[in-house]
Parts: C-alpha cells; structure tokens; sequence
C-alpha cells in the first residue's frame, strides 16, 4: 500500500471552518459517522444525519449538539435498503437545503451470519445497501451538490475490498453458494469503482464537484458484532492491550473521512487511510488501495448495471 509518508501529518485540529456548508452524512447514529459527524459540527458545519432509526438518530443529534455547540444538527430519515425511502429522503432534504456542500456516503452493514438477506428492491443485502441506496442517494442528490460552489461526494470503504470481485451474471447471490464475507468485500469494492467512475464523469462535465473515498481500517464499531469470531474478539475491550496495532478506537479510524470531507487540499479521486501497517492503523494520508478499483471496464460495468437496478441517472452537470 503506497501513502503520502513524506509529507507532514495532518491533524483534525487543521479542519478549516465550515460555518455555511451543509453535510449529510449516512448513517451518523453510531460509529464512524457520528465521530465524523461530530469533528465537523464542531467546525461549525450543519449536518444532516441521515439514519434509518429515527429515535437512535435524534438522540444522537442531541448528543452531538452538546460536543458541538457551534453547528447545527438535524435528522433525516432514510432506509437505504428502499430505494423509495432514498428517494423520498432526497425529496424531503430538498425541501429544507437548496444545496449541499459534503455528502459522506458512510453506512454500511455487515451481516455474516444466518442466511441471506434482502432489500425490500430484493436486492442482497450488502450490495444493495452499501452500493446500491448509496447510488441512488447520490445520484438523487446531484442536483444540491451542483448547486454548491465546491461540493465533494465521500465514498467510505474498506480493506476488505481487496478481496472482492463483482460477479455480474449473479450479482444478487441468486445461484452461486452465498459467502457473507465476499459479498461484503464485493459491496466495499463497488464503492471504489464508483467513486472512480463518477470523478471521471465530473471531470468531463467540468462540474463544481468531486468524488473521493475513505476508509477506516481496523475500526473498533459495531459492524463487527455480526462478523466472524476473529473479528468480534479484536474488537473487545478487554483484548485492546495486545491489539492497538490491528485496530484503533472510533474517533482514530473517523480520521480518514474527516480529511477526506474537510481538507481543502483533497483532490477529486483521492482515496485516504490509515499510515500504519497494512493501512490498519495510524494517522490518515493519502493512500493507494491497488489496481482493482481503477480498472475502467469495471467501473464502465457496474456504473451501468447500477443504473439499470436502481433506476437512477446522474446529472452531472448544472440545470
């Protein structure tokens, strides 16, 4: 994994103010999203959490708001496991912003065990949640980032990515033997070469936007509660002494998307992680995260079947 290792380290306290910018974050409850959504409310940004508990959500916001008294905080709901929700919520956010500056695309789910699970578009859910809702939301929500002076789009991935592959002929696990795992590692993929592929089309429309990915390496969250048992005990407390090395505490793997969303110096296509070993912990730098998710046949491919699926078409450049 190649980083920015020669330049100086960035800090949170180099956040520039965000007084005026407007921030939606995906699920913004718990984890990593409510740390980044936290680091920026502090900087004076509004930001939107944008979660499908509505209770856990405005109880988060309430938290937040007291940590950051100098931004404002509101909820909106989404299922992103509902294409009708994603559209609806971008309805309904339009109807309150007339733009938005940073849309982190950060929730994601995890499930590895029990049999799998569907959307409510029957979708798997891995892919349909950590790709497809965010495709869609995005896509819904072109119109507001095009209408900021410099807007940026924050895919959030994962190293697991290296390990996925994107299977277009059972791209919903209907006919091969379904592995959890890989399905994830296929969704985090997806949201590279997504990335990827929707910078190249801002590049072409010359638009006032850029798209750029994050990802947290080993984070202590909840996503894990569902992983395998090697997982779950890296993330237990009482293990932490003999694991700093493998994993970090939430706000440390919140760093990456914080740059990612904030650093005026970011640029579009930019993918940042973790400088320590294996990208698992560290401070957050610029990273390469191997060949896979710029290879443009697949980003061509999957930017196509996504639309196909979620019957959604960017506009990338202003009305």
């Amino acid at each position: 994994m190649r980083s920015e290792l020669t330049t100086p380290r960035w800090w949170i306290d180099q956040i520039p103010d965000l007084s005026g910018k407007t921030v939606l974050i995906t699920g913004a409850n718990t984890g990593i999203g409510r740390a980044t959504a936290t680091a920026l409310a502090r900087r004076g940004a509004s930001v939107v959490l944008a979660c499908r508990d509505q209770t856990r959500a405005e109880a988060a916001a309430v938290a937040i708001t007291a940590a950051a008294p100098t931004g404002s905080v509101s909820v909106l709901h989404v299922d992103l496991a509902s294409l009708a929700s994603v559209s609806a919520a971008a309805e309904a956010l339009a109807r309150c912003h007339d733009h938005l500056d940073v849309l982190i695309n950060n929730a994601g789910v995890m499930t590895l065990v029990g049999p799998p699970r569907r959307t409510a578009d029957d979708f798997e859910q891995h892919i349909g949640i950590n790709h497809l809702g965010h495709f869609a939301l995005t896509g819904r929500l072109m119109p507001l980032l095009l209408a900021a002076p410099s807007a940026r789009v924050v895919w959030v991935s994962s190293l697991s990515q290296r390990r996925g592959s994107i299977d277009f002929d059972d791209l919903q696990w209907r006919t091969r033997r379904y592995r959890a795992f890989q399905a994830y590692s296929d969704s985090k993929l997806a949201n590279l070469l997504t990335m990827h592929r929707m910078q190249q089309q801002l590049e072409a429309a010359q638009a006032p936007v850029i798209s750029v990915a994050a990802h947290p390496g080993g984070a202590r969250t909840d996503i894990t509660r569902d992983g395998p048992l090697w997982m779950r005990l890296l993330a237990r407390p009482e293990t932490q002494w003999c694991t700093t090395w493998l994993t970090h505490d939430i706000a440390s793997a919140a760093l990456p998307t914080v740059r990612a969303a904030a650093d005026p110096d970011v640029r579009g296509g930019d993918v940042y992680g973790p400088d320590g070993w294996q990208g698992l912990t560290g401070h957050p730098v610029r990273v390469d995260l191997g060949p896979r998710a710029r290879d443009e046949a697949l980003q061509q491919a999957l930017w196509a079947r996504s639309q196909e699926l979620t019957d959604v078409t960017y506009q990338m450049a202003r009305a």
